[in-house]
Formats: structure tokens, sequence, C-alpha cells
């Protein structure tokens, strides 16, 4: 019997957030907007928490998603797709986040790791993302999941809870991510500048 390694996902020790206001404030955003998605990408949604110092742009468009790599066909060939991204410019709360407990979870995370994009992330019920690779680690909460949503870092899958509790994945690997239920997942995510797993 093989043994399955996590090794790429890193649940972070003694941190921790308040799951019961996360979802309260999630509801309260989602009551005044919805997620993004850049024009024609489906299956896709997100909410920027940050942006690049007053420049509303940064968060629209393809800067929602940002490049990233994948094998789309039977020729096994690499392929980029989207837009660089520099990560480290992205260092201004939104300001509608300002008076919401997302406020203090971000200023936490700033203090104990260097961050880029900060984002909530929709995975709609029934969906899965591609086969893919990101620049970077990507630290995940989450907030809203079923026990049909898993990630997959190459061959291994593993489910992420909605606890409160910081995992960062290695996204530096081959990935995706499925919702195999019938219920919207939404994480937390936020793109790790400094690679734990190197």
């Amino acid at each position: 019997m093989t043994h399955l390694s996590y090794s790429d996902f890193y649940q972070v020790p003694d941190l921790k957030f308040d799951i019961k206001k996360l979802r309260e404030d999630l509801d309260s955003v989602l009551k005044k907007r919805d997620f993004n998605s850049p024009l024609g990408i489906s299956n896709f949604g997100a909410i920027s928490l940050n942006q690049i110092p007053d420049d509303e742009n940064s968060i629209k468009g393809h800067n929602i998603r940002g490049i990233y790599w994948t094998i789309p066909d039977e020729t096994g060939k690499e392929a980029v797709r989207d837009v660089p991204i520099d990560e480290s410019k992205y260092t201004q709360l939104v300001p509608e986040f300002e008076n919401t407990y997302f406020n203090e979870v971000y200023e936490t995370l700033r203090k104990k790791f260097k961050l880029g994009r900060v984002r909530l992330l929709l995975k709609q019920p029934r969906s899965v993302l591609s086969w893919h690779k990101d620049p970077e680690p990507r630290l995940h909460i989450p907030i809203i999941t079923n026990l049909g949503c898993s990630m997959v870092i190459e061959n291994v899958a593993k489910h992420l809870p909605a606890d409160g509790h910081v995992t960062i994945t290695n996204n530096t690997k081959y990935h995706n991510f499925f919702n195999g239920g019938e219920q919207a997942r939404v994480h937390l995510v936020a793109c790790v500048l400094d690679n734990p797993f190197k």
C-alpha cells in the first residue's frame, strides 16, 4: 500500500480565525456585490480584498486571475495563460473591507507572511479548476465548503475544512481544485511570496 504524503499542504500552527465572523462578513459583502470573473471565463469568481494603492484597475479583468501554466491537451506541452502580476504591489486593503473582520484577518496575515493578492475565491457546485501551476504558493482559509471539495496537488487530494485554520498549499506544482458538492465553495486565498516549500 502506498503511503500518501501531505507535505504540499502546510497547516500553519497557532493561527486560527473565527469562522462565524468570516461567514457573517462574507454574507454582508455578498449583499453589496457579487463575485467577478474575467470576460469569457466560466466557473471562476473572485472578490479582491487588496489592490495596488489607489489603482482600482488592479482588481479588474485579468488582474483578478493572473498568470499560470497548464497542459491543455494530449501533446503534453506546457502552455502559459493570462497575464503576469507584480504581486508585491498589492498592499492596500480595498476600502469596502475596512470595517469588517476581513481587515483584521488581512492585517494578521500581513504581519506573518509576505503577501501578494488576497481574494475571496468562489468555486461553483459541480465544477473544477484546470490542471495548472502558479508562480507562488497559496494560503487558504476555507469559509464555506462541503465534503465534496478537495484540492489535488500532483496525485494527492485533500479536503480543507472550514474551521478557521490556515493552510498554505504548494501551488507551484501542478494542481486543481474540485467542488463535487451542491453548495458553492468560498475560500479566502492569498498569494504567498516567500515560498515555504523550497
